[in-house]
């Protein structure tokens, strides 16, 4: 059976809080510290941090609020979060929420009655009552994947992703093209990544580009390309994410419509499996296990009361590969 802080100390023969205060790194005698750490040691002893958390004012755990696991940006920003919070000795507390605003607004209530000490939260969108909440539970909060210029707030640069991925489009000859985005409601990549696109595309006078909207989802995606190559198969499909390329693709084999002979394709994230599918895909390189690192010490400098920058910006890298034909 696993001993309690309460066995410790009758073991040692000190008083209950005598434990708490030395596993806390408060001040006790050498004498009692040795007979402490012996006990310990001897019983593997392993101290409940999110119970001490629940009694303690300063709390070493952080809570996260995620919109969904079955994504690579999501499972890559938390690997860069959990990485460097352990490295500040802290501990992460994950909050799915798939995808539903109601369940990450009780997710921020939640994790302030568990008595975090900050909580990072990477939503699709901010609303009165994402303001709302973080007002009333008064703990540090810093937005990932998306700005607020009430909150502190750690970006990917998706205006200049979409940009650069125009340019170089144009630049490989391609007129006829469609680009496959998603619903505004998510400002980073419904919005702000569309955006850098058309700005390259209003620098070339002959380009013609169809808009669509599917989902983040590759079935969805997959349906949506159907569509489009049976209305006029254009010379170049931009996904806004890699998992939409991807769909788009899979549609495209289906149809024995050849990559990049008879049609291109390129995303946005940079996701491992591009570089493994063949063809490889053309993408925009997203940081994200980087931006988790960062988010994750970002946290802990607000936690302490430290200044960090209001709005921070990643850096986004285009990745030619052999998906994208050159006309």
């Amino acid at each position: 059976m696993n001993k309690t802080i309460s066995d410790i100390a009758q073991m040692a023969g000190v008083a209950k809080s005598t434990v708490s205060r030395f596993l806390n790194g408060g001040s006790v005698s050498e004498d009692t510290r040795q007979k402490i750490e012996r006990i310990i040691k001897q019983y593997n002893y392993v101290p409940n941090t999110f119970a001490q958390s629940l009694k303690a004012k300063k709390t070493s755990i952080i809570g996260t609020v995620v919109p969904r696991l079955d994504s690579y940006a999501t499972s890559q920003t938390l690997i860069g979060i959990d990485e460097e919070l352990r490295g500040l000795q802290y501990q992460m507390l994950i909050a799915n929420t798939s995808q539903d605003m109601q369940r990450e607004i009780d997710a921020i209530y939640d994790f302030a009655r568990q008595k975090v000490s900050g909580i990072i939260l990477l939503a699709a969108e901010i609303t009165d009552a994402h303001l709302k909440a973080i007002e009333d539970i008064q703990l540090p909060v810093l937005l990932v994947g998306q700005q607020h210029e009430l909150l502190h707030s750690l970006i990917h640069n998706d205006e200049q992703a979409g940009y650069l991925m125009g340019k170089y489009v144009v630049e490989q000859g391609h007129r006829d093209i469609v680009y496959m985005g998603v619903s505004e409601k998510d400002q980073a990549v419904g919005i702000h990544r569309k955006q850098g696109f058309k700005r390259a595309i209003e620098e070339c006078s002959d380009c013609t580009v169809r808009y669509y909207e599917t989902s983040f989802k590759m079935s969805e995606a997959v349906l949506t390309a159907a569509e489009i190559l049976q209305e006029n198969r254009p010379s170049l499909i931009v996904a806004a994410t890699d998992n939409i390329a991807m769909g788009v693709m899979k549609t495209a084999s289906f149809q024995k419509v050849r990559i990049p002979q008879q049609m291109s394709v390129a995303g946005f994230g940079g996701y491992d499996i591009t570089e493994m599918i063949h063809p490889t895909l053309t993408t925009v390189k997203y940081h994200y296990l980087q931006a988790g690192k960062l988010a994750a010490s970002h946290i802990s400098k607000l936690v302490k009361g430290e200044s960090v920058s209001q709005h921070t910006v990643m850096d986004v890298a285009l990745i030619p590969r052999e998906s994208v034909d050159k006309i």
